[in-house]
């Protein structure tokens, strides 16, 4: 279903789009790419909104760091310095997250109307990235297929061509709260990763890999998240052309189950530390699949470059599910 949802302040139309399958409702926004909410049943099978985000397109407009729900890029997470080197050329970023490029800058996917066509069980979402939009080079065709799958599972498949080299790193960044309401910190996580990527005060990668083992940040096993984290995970798969799981949230309270499968080599867990109103630290948990942060800068990570003649693919699946009884400690 499209109806229209809000207007800019520019008088652009933004529409949103409801997807229902297998018991399970997901509502996109032609801006941003916004996954607005996604109900789920609990193990009672009474449904609720799993992902922060708004009842109206203001909400969006007055919060725009935390990136509710988005569709992030031209490059996800962070670009130290705002600047990178390519086929012989130094591109320039806008800081947005001084000294560094964040989430494709001051204006990125996550602040661009799509163009929205409905597919199969979902939407594709399209535009053109402008070569030199927010520094980045390259004119970029990029587009995003949101889709619910027999089960219920929202997938999310990236394209993108390039008409000179560039780099491209999208994901979604949506804030999961299982419970529906409250603090997130009491769910469970697992994360297939036995390294990740340590960071500086700027949380830029320092470039080493260390094993996860003996730390906190060892999910191989689920445990109770807790704060204080904004870190890239390593995950053990590497890079895949297929879909392979990789991380599992679950709230013991309802029983809701969130599965994550990706093709990406990396996962970027976020606490919500530091949320604001209307929200609380802590109220949700972003999985974002992705390449490793300041790739562009770190030639032994996995490459995030694309060249003309190449088409960019990835592919994300969230899943939702139950499980019966309490949470086994």
């Amino acid at each position: 279903m499209n109806e229209l949802f809000a207007t800019l302040p520019d008088g652009t139309p933004v529409h949103r789009w409801t997807l229902e399958r297998a018991g399970i409702r997901v509502r996109v926004l032609s801006y941003g790419g916004i996954v607005q909410s996604a109900e789920v049943p609990d193990r009672d099978g009474r449904a609720v909104n799993v992902v922060l985000g708004f009842a109206d397109l203001d909400g969006y407009l007055t919060h725009p760091e935390p990136y509710f729900g988005a569709l992030v890029g031209r490059y996800a997470n962070r670009i130290a310095g705002g600047r990178f080197t390519l086929d012989g050329r130094t591109h320039v970023l806008a800081p947005n997250n001084p000294p560094n490029s964040l989430h494709g800058g001051e204006r990125g996917f996550d602040k661009r109307v799509w163009d929205v066509r409905p597919v199969d069980h979902g939407v594709r979402l399209s535009r053109v990235a402008a070569d030199g939009e927010e520094g980045f080079p390259g004119r970029l065709e990029v587009s995003a297929t949101y889709t619910l799958t027999e089960s219920g599972a929202l997938r999310i498949a990236y394209e993108a061509v390039t008409d000179a080299p560039t780099v491209v790193n999208p994901t979604n960044h949506s804030y999961f709260n299982l419970g529906g309401s409250g603090g997130a910190g009491g769910h469970e996580l697992r994360i297939a990763a036995s390294r990740y990527t340590p960071v500086d005060a700027d949380l830029i990668p320092t470039g080493v890999l260390p094993e996860v083992a003996g730390s906190r940040f060892d999910f191989r096993e689920a445990r109770e998240t807790g704060a204080g984290y904004d870190h890239n995970f390593v995950l053990d798969k590497g890079l895949t052309a297929d879909l392979v799981e990789v991380a599992e949230l679950y709230d013991p309270a309802s029983g809701r189950v969130l599965s994550v499968a990706t093709t990406e080599p990396g996962l970027q867990l976020y606490t919500a530390d530091h949320l604001g109103e209307p929200f609380a630290p802590g109220d949700g948990i972003a999985l974002e699949t992705q390449h490793f942060p300041d790739s562009p800068n770190r030639p032994e990570f996995p490459s995030t470059v694309l060249w003309p003649g190449e088409v960019f693919r990835s592919e994300t699946v969230y899943g939702f599910s139950v499980r019966q009884g309490s949470a086994s400690r």
